[in-house]
């Protein structure tokens, strides 16, 4: 009878020993899933990283961008300049510049692309602006599980501030440096050479027809600061439109047109022809005095290009600093050659008497 008690007890402090053991062990298994899941997690988050973009949006990008699309022209000429032109695979139909990026596939129009052709591109990330795309572009596409990143620039240091972010977020960050810092040496030159000359007060045209021009706050008017220009139009409004006779009440020195919808550069003559053959502008003074200015299309952009654009448009509204600059230079170049060519006279002379005392002559 003991015995089979002292059994039984063996028995149940066996079994309970293995009913302790289970949970320990199941414990143990669920933390090495529990432990794998995390790892998992872990990777997936180094995959990727959270930015803020231009417009206060928290986005979640890819580490390794492979494969982009830019849904407006300025966008596509700044991954250009930041040299990662190869993993573009997509820009809106107007992307023209530089001339490689109308060979790359279209997306559609910046303000309705073709959110079919977006997918079909598999892009890691879509760049985008408040210049010209829409707010619900960026949210269609982010409900489709697309990263986007928006830009806003309002002025020529905005648009160098969207250079350095774009550059972080497709990882060419020693590239975006370098542009920038040839872009702020540029412009520094620049203001440099017009830092004692009158402003010219300028006029500039957006569209003809309605006349629009531009407010005091767009990365266009900061670029006429730029160049020695301010708008006449001081309005809060972007792009606000301006009856002609304003403009006459205005009485800018210049009048100043983008290439892009008027003929280019080389149109300033017909230009001018145009406006002194319409009754309300021929009364202008700029129009009588012929400071009309056709300058490129890349003064609409917030890209690496506009400061191109405001270098030549200081040109013209300014070309007696450039010119002064040009003879100064040529001055010091002439100064320079006379002084080598005196002494080569000299060296060539000295050679010339040592030959004759050698020969005996």
């Amino acid at each position: 009878m003991i015995a089979l008690l002292c059994g039984a007890c063996i028995c149940a402090a066996q079994n309970k020993a293995v009913a302790l053991a289970a949970p320990k062990e199941q414990m143990e298994q669920e933390a090495k899933r529990g432990s794998g899941m995390n790892a998992k997690q872990v990777n997936a988050k180094q995959t990727t990283r959270e930015v803020t973009d231009e417009t206060g949006r928290h986005v979640a990008i890819p580490v390794n961008v492979r494969r982009i699309v830019a849904l407006a022209p300025n966008l596509a000429e700044i991954v250009y300049a930041l040299g990662a032109q190869d993993r573009l695979f997509g820009v809106s139909n107007y992307s023209d510049y530089p001339s490689a990026a109308k060979s790359k596939p279209r997306v559609g129009m910046p303000v309705d692309p073709n959110l079919e052709a977006i997918v079909a591109a598999h892009p890691d990330i879509v760049l985008i602006t408040t210049q010209g795309n829409r707010r619900e572009t960026a949210d269609e596409l982010a409900r489709l599980g697309i990263a986007v990143y928006a830009t806003n620039p309002h002025s020529v240091e905005s648009m160098l501030e969207s250079i350095e972010h774009i550059g972080d977020v497709i990882g060419a960050t020693a590239q975006a440096e370098s542009v920038i810092k040839n872009l702020r040496r540029r412009l520094d030159v620049l203001q440099s050479k017009l830092a004692n000359v009158p402003v010219a007060r300028v006029f500039f045209v957006v569209g003809e027809s309605p006349l629009i021009s531009l407010g005091e706050h767009t990365f266009i008017a900061d670029a006429l600061r730029y160049a020695g220009a301010q708008s006449v139009v001081h309005a809060k409004q972007d792009w606000p439109q301006i009856s002609s006779e304003e403009v006459v009440r205005l009485n800018p020195d210049y009048l100043v047109f983008a290439g892009s919808g008027f003929g280019g550069q080389d149109s300033t003559a017909k230009q001018l022809a145009e406006l002194r053959s319409e009754p309300v502008w021929r009364e202008l003074a700029a129009v009588r005095k012929g400071r009309v200015v056709v300058v490129s299309d890349e003064i609409d952009l917030p890209a690496p290009g506009l400061v191109d654009a405001i270098e030549k448009l200081a040109r013209q509204l300014h070309p007696n600093v450039f010119e002064d600059a040009a003879q100064h230079a040529s001055v010091r170049q002439f100064s320079v050659s006379v002084r080598v060519h005196a002494h080569l006279q000299r060296a060539v002379s000295q050679d010339s008497c040592a030959e004759a005392i050698a020969c005996g002559r």
